[in-house]
């Protein structure tokens, strides 16, 4: 959709592309339907794991109570399970702000905004971070009308002030609204009686969000530093405000383990939370929410847990990557410059920019740019951020390098294929091998040659 409104610099008359909303959320999820199998109870007992579907208590160290609820919740069968290993992973949920009026409006969280059946034609998004940003876009794309507030300063903390500046501005040339600073304060709801707005795939958990009524729905938000009042109408409204760790209801207030501020479970570097023997993985163990460092956390807790007493293995948190699927895509991994300097590691910076990249011409995609983060006379890399069409496949050879302490003069020496994205990697490489380059062998090469020609 996207692209299509750029038809014209593709040379192509005409861009215009009819879609039916609600069969674009049937086949997300299909997609969703066809994933699921890879972590499926199904999956799992064939590899010989016994999967038990039932609500779970930590009673003490070595025994968990599992209540295995029957749909009508009448018949309940209670057991207890006895281990010297316990691993928590719980995962996190949506976070819902209390926010006066909104459970008068129709809200929906990440998990659920793939329920709706028709396209909302004003969406209000609540948060900057990777999942608001990236929904906000999508929704634009389709001809939504969509307005971002966001509290911070700047949108997707994690990166540098430069990255989140240009996502900025790129979102405001396409039409999303982009409120930052400032605070929700009230949501107000006029019904007026009318046939219903939306439709929606509901379960009993969504319902409430049903609309039978056409309303109008204003949001009164404050700007944190001034006090200036914004009012902004909606049809529907994203909650992309974080995520909440699960840690309710599993007894580990009574066993007196310990959280951190955040409300995750606080874990050691062998991922053991305050009783040695029950370890965490995962959202609900942070500090990072990211499907894969679940994975990663995954492997340490499951072999300490198992092998603790005769080998134990430190997580290693020293190569994460992570990417936000804006368009376009921002991806990294380990320091950026903002991190650098407020730990005070000294580094040198190399950049390419895209817009001197033949794929990236050839493709139109030429917003965006390197930032390769070294140490100061040396080639080995501290950290990188990609910003481009591709990033999030861009930056796994960075991953690697970095994993296995290959340096830049690696990578430049490294075969790319002509033309893709890939090569500004070795670019990148290049830049810096070209601010290093040998002076006396240079020096000396000049001479050969002028000897040679004469």
């Amino acid at each position: 959709m996207s692209q299509m409104r750029r038809a014209e610099e593709f040379g192509l008359k005409k861009g215009e592309i009819e879609f039916d909303f609600a069969q674009v959320m049937e086949r997300v999820q299909s997609i969703i339907r066809k994933v699921e199998p890879h972590d499926s109870v199904d999956r799992y007992s064939t590899l010989g794991v016994e999967c038990i579907q039932a609500e779970a208590f930590i009673k003490s160290p070595y025994e968990v109570l599992v209540k295995d609820i029957s749909d009508n919740r009448k018949n309940i069968d209670e057991k207890i399970l006895t281990t010297r290993s316990i691993i928590i992973a719980t995962g996190a949920s949506p976070m819902i702000p209390n926010i006066p009026g909104l459970e008068n409006a129709p809200f929906f969280t990440s998990e659920t905004i793939w329920n709706l059946r028709q396209l909302p034609c004003k969406l209000l998004v609540l948060g900057g971070g990777p999942i608001g940003c990236e929904l906000a876009q999508a929704f634009s794309s389709f001809g939504s009308k969509v307005t971002l507030v966001h509290r911070g300063q700047y949108l997707m903390k994690r990166e540098d002030v430069e990255v989140s500046e240009l996502i900025k501005e790129i979102f405001q040339a396409q039409g999303i609204t982009v409120l930052t600073e400032y605070l929700p304060a009230k949501i107000l709801t006029e019904h007026q009686s009318q046939k219903p707005q939306y439709q929606f795939e509901t379960t009993e958990h969504q319902s409430k969000n049903v609309i039978n009524e056409k309303s109008l729905h204003k949001l009164v938000c404050n700007h944190v530093k001034s006090g200036k009042e914004e009012i902004i109408e909606f049809d529907a409204i994203l909650l992309a405000l974080g995520r909440s760790p699960n840690v309710k209801g599993l007894g580990l207030e009574k066993l007196g383990i310990e959280l951190s501020r955040s409300g995750t479970i606080k874990t050691g570097n062998f991922l053991e939370t305050s009783i040695p023997n029950i370890f965490c993985t995962g959202d609900v163990a942070g500090p990072y929410q990211f499907t894969h460092t679940a994975a990663h956390q995954s492997w340490y807790a499951s072999v300490n847990a198992l092998f603790g007493d005769i080998k134990k293995f430190r997580v290693d948190y020293r190569v994460i990557p992570w990417a936000t699927f804006t368009n376009p895509e921002v991806a990294r991994v380990g320091l950026n410059e903002s991190e650098a300097k407020a730990k005070g590691i000294k580094y040198e910076l190399t950049r390419y920019n895209l817009d001197d990249l033949d794929r990236a011409i050839a493709d139109s995609e030429t917003e965006g740019f390197l930032k390769v983060l070294t140490v100061p006379g040396k080639d080995k890399i501290l950290g990188v951020t990609i910003v481009g069409s591709h990033a999030s496949d861009m930056i796994a050879e960075f991953v690697l390098a970095m994993k296995h302490g290959l340096g830049l003069n690696k990578i430049l020496g490294t075969i790319h294929i002509y033309p893709t994205m890939a090569e500004a990697n070795k670019y990148a490489a290049g830049q810096w091998k070209k601010a290093h380059a040998p002076k006396r062998m240079l020096a000396l090469a000049a001479r050969f040659h002028a000897w040679m020609r004469s």
